[in-house]
């Protein structure tokens, strides 16, 4: 850092808590809290679930400012925090996302796309990925200067970006902490398309297999993606773990009851709005059919809310005209929602819509927590798809079928039924079948065997030896 002052003074953060018989960790997680990303919430409890293993979290993340030019800032993410867990926001950016015109060069201000370019290429000659490729030195930097400052037993990178495998490698390669690669979404599989990303043997591929093989446990959110990878190195299926992102709790009312038959329905959607223009224009026209065709919907309303983009206001957004024509449908656009009122929000809706892209190796995190709920589930997306797996055992669920807006019309009239007549039975029955995929239900096995592994006295070559602060928290639990 400059003038030779540590990561700590250069960014005026706390000083590294020191907790005398704890180990320490590394949680690498570009998006933790209060980042208003759908991943900060895996991310929370995972920190959280290490910290209640026994482990100090030095969660690593971007600067606050960062994320209000991406996705926003929800701060009430950061409440149930363990104390156990600090955070270290580096000071990186995303210069693609710069409006600030005043600090354009000339280049930049003129030929604005061929900057971009240039700035993708220079990110890739860093890292083989062109939006973030070109952190890998500060991130390599500062998980070196933490392991400095006190010494690290493990690291676990949350991906994307992928460029956190730089740095994992780079503590791997120079002081051998062992890690955990928390794909989520996998890298080499392409989820959207449902195919190979890229071959094993380009820049990418090199970069995978040895971080792959190096790791002492890798993470998937479904068996689809997993499998993927099992296939891809059969001779590592052994580290392949399923940890499905799940959903909190905290954010499912405590009962739902059907709806009374005197009030008009209300079908809601909660999420990013970073779908393909046409998967939304479909489900509006499958609502807009819908609620034209069957009186029991004629007065239903369809919130939405989420991140919608910053042309929202001036209207020159794709997603935001679909949406500013829909209002004489009854559609209601509410902006996002902070995380401690989303258990308001499902108590006032009478069904849930599953906007989601992909197919058979995407499931999206919000399908655990529309599931939870006990609410009917309207599916919108492709009916290959791995939610379309999750769902099939799910009872208020009216079917995959695909985005013809004919069929998502007939979707939506199934759930409106629904939501007069499933009684509270059927309703608790389907919250059951939900229970599985809680958060901490998903992370507490995983954290504790990565605990183990790193922890326990392992004698063959690669296996992460016990340090002597994990021999005490051992012995304290009984397993030295």
């Amino acid at each position: 850092m400059n003038n030779g002052r540590s990561l700590w003074d250069s960014l005026k953060l706390p000083r590294p808590r020191r907790s005398g018989s704890r180990p320490h960790m590394i949680y690498l997680a570009i998006g933790f809290p209060p980042a208003a990303k759908s991943c900060a919430y895996r991310m929370r409890e995972t920190a959280n679930q290490f910290a209640a293993a026994g482990w100090d979290v030095t969660a690593v993340t971007i600067a606050d400012e960062a994320w209000e030019r991406e996705y926003g800032l929800d701060h009430t993410l950061t409440q149930g925090l363990d104390s156990h867990v600090r955070v270290v926001k580096l000071p990186l950016f995303r210069d693609d996302l710069e409006t600030d015109i005043r600090s354009f060069t000339e280049q930049r201000a003129l030929a604005h796309l061929d900057y971009l370019a240039t700035l993708r290429k220079q990110n890739l000659k860093v890292f083989p990925e062109p939006v973030f490729g070109g952190w890998r030195p500060a991130l390599e930097k500062a998980l070196l200067q933490i392991h400095r400052e006190r010494h690290v037993d493990l690291l676990v990178t949350t991906c994307a970006p992928y460029v956190n495998l730089a740095a994992t490698w780079k503590l791997w390669e120079t002081h051998r902490v062992p890690y955990v690669v928390d794909f989520r979404d996998g890298w080499s599989v392409d989820v959207i398309n449902n195919g190979e990303a890229f071959p094993k043997e380009s820049v990418s591929g090199q970069w995978e297999i040895k971080l792959l093989t190096n790791a002492v446990a890798i993470w998937n959110v479904n068996e689809p993606i997993s499998r993927w990878y099992r296939e891809r190195y059969p001779e590592l299926a052994h580290k392949m773990r399923i940890v499905r992102n799940g959903y909190d709790a905290a954010s499912i009312p405590a009962q739902v009851r059907p709806a009374p038959p005197d009030r008009p329905l209300t079908f809601g959607y909660l999420g990013a709005l970073n779908l393909p223009v046409p998967l939304l224009s479909a489900v509006l026209d499958g609502w807009r059919t819908a609620r034209a065709e069957d009186p029991a919907l004629a007065d239903a309303r369809f919130e939405v809310r989420g991140h919608i983009g910053a042309a929202w206001a001036r209207g020159d957004n794709a997603h935001a005209e679909l949406l500013r024509a829909a209002a004489a449908d009854g559609v209601l656009v509410g902006g996002s929602v902070p995380k401690a009122e989303v258990v308001d929000l499902y108590s006032r809706w009478d069904a849930v819509v599953l906007m989601v892209t992909g197919g058979r190796y995407m499931t999206s995190g919000k399908v655990y927590e529309y599931m939870a709920t006990g609410l009917p589930v309207v599916s919108a997306h492709e009916a290959d798809h791995d939610a379309s797996t999750v769902l099939s055992t799910y009872p208020l669920w009216t079917g995959a079928v695909g985005l013809d807006p004919v069929e998502l019309a007939g979707a939506f009239r199934r759930a409106a039924a629904m939501a007069r007549t499933a009684d509270e039975a059927e309703r608790e029955k389907a919250r059951a079948e939900a229970r599985q995929y809680a958060r901490e239900e998903q992370l507490i096995p995983a954290v504790r065997e990565v605990t183990e592994l790193v922890l326990g006295t392992g004698g063959s070559s690669g296996t992460p030896q016990v340090t002597p602060a994990g021999a005490r928290v051992l012995a304290r639990e009984g397993r030295s």
